[in-house]
């Protein structure tokens, strides 16, 4: 791959275990850098765009709503996939496995990533948990029909499979919000964690963390993601009338006025950098006329609500806010830490997480991220 995510110990299982054997004939194919769908494509009705789409360096979803929504067009939640192989692979390097490791996968989804770890390490060094029965099954059959063996579980990833613990490494091919404790309990002592991870308003990256002696496991992230998030940890917003009390937007909000542009609020990282010091934020995209929008911020207690509208070529835009917290001088004041200190990606945050919870952290684990009670 161009980008270098494929590295040359990974070649050899890339090449033995190719990815069109662990994709289902009926997809929803994305789009690189974005986790937005294309429309249903099938093997047997459009073959030439099902094979351009498996091959290319993009996500593939493959089931909607848990699998009640079968096509055509799209289902309300995507609820498994096929990763970007760039993704795949940058998160198999990040994991750094050697000969005779033992890793436990989260979430085996289409089956490939088990493949590549079962190709490289051995079926009986891989578990693979899965929450849904026929997503399981599926997976299980396409590993063994390419000759490849590992024990794939119907289970809930948070727990793990302590029953073939402990484990030297341990893969989470969802998000989460919170790193469960088994996880942590399941790996050995210098064994590592890699998991996509993000704050409720938006932003994910995925983690890379060591475990100590003493239980707790800390470390940088090593790039951006956008995975689906695990499905105990899954969230239900609600909807933003239940913010209005039966009032027409602007109702009784305070109207004022911002430099900061609704655009920077929602970049993948400004999001991160938000929802990490603020974490009960959420968010919602109201299309307005043209380019222009509503960013909605909302609160999970129903507490109170903010919108700033975009409009091109603008450089002051309009706020109203209402409730019991002015949650738009909440946001900015989490962005205007994060410019001070100098933007940082998210190679330059890390996440610590022990007995007493999770703390992001900004450059070294004994600088955290400032969080609003």
């Amino acid at each position: 791959m161009e980008s270098g995510a494929l590295t040359s110990d990974w070649l050899s299982a890339y090449e033995a275990v190719p990815r069109h054997l662990f994709v289902p004939e009926v997809i929803w194919p994305g789009r690189a850098g974005m986790n937005r769908q294309h429309d249903r494509v099938t093997m047997a009705e459009d073959p030439d765009m099902w094979w351009e789409a498996v091959y290319r360096d993009a996500p593939i979803t493959t089931q909607w709503d848990g699998g009640e929504y079968t096509g055509p067009g799209k289902g309300r939640t995507p609820t498994s996939s096929n990763s970007m192989p760039t993704m795949v692979f940058s998160m198999l390097a990040a994991l750094d496995v050697q000969e005779g490791q033992s890793v436990l996968e989260i979430g085996t989804g289409t089956g490939w990533n088990a493949g590549l770890l079962s190709q490289r390490l051995g079926g009986d060094n891989v578990v693979s948990v899965e929450v849904d029965r026929t997503t399981a099954e599926a997976a299980n059959n396409r590993l063994r029909l390419a000759g490849l063996l590992p024990l794939v579980v119907v289970g809930d990833g948070a727990d793990g499979y302590a029953d073939a613990a402990s484990y030297d490494r341990v893969i989470a091919t969802c998000s989460v919000g919170s790193v469960p404790a088994a996880w942590r309990e399941q790996t050995v002592t210098g064994g590592v964690i890699v998991t996509p991870w993000g704050p409720t308003y938006g932003g994910e990256a995925v983690a890379r963390l060591t475990v100590s002696k003493d239980g707790s496991a800390s470390g940088p992230f090593v790039g951006s993601s956008a995975f689906m998030r695990m499905s105990v940890q899954r969230k239900t917003f609600p909807p933003t009338r239940a913010f209005l009390d039966g009032d027409e937007w602007p109702g009784s909000g305070v109207r004022s006025e911002t430099a900061l542009s609704p655009d920077d609020a929602g970049d993948w990282v400004h999001m991160f950098a938000v929802g990490v010091q603020v974490p009960d934020l959420f968010c919602r995209v109201e299309q307005l006329e043209g380019a222009a929008y509503r960013l909605w911020v909302l609160d999970t207690g129903i507490t109170a609500w903010a919108t700033a509208d975009y409009e091109p070529g603008r450089t002051r835009y309009p706020v109203v806010q209402s409730g019991a917290r002015r949650l738009w001088d909440e946001l900015e004041l989490a962005w205007r830490w994060w410019d001070r200190q100098g933007r940082p990606g998210f190679d330059r945050f890390g996440l610590t997480v022990d007995s007493e919870g999770e703390r992001v952290w900004l450059d070294s684990p004994d600088q955290p991220v400032p969080v609003k009670a």
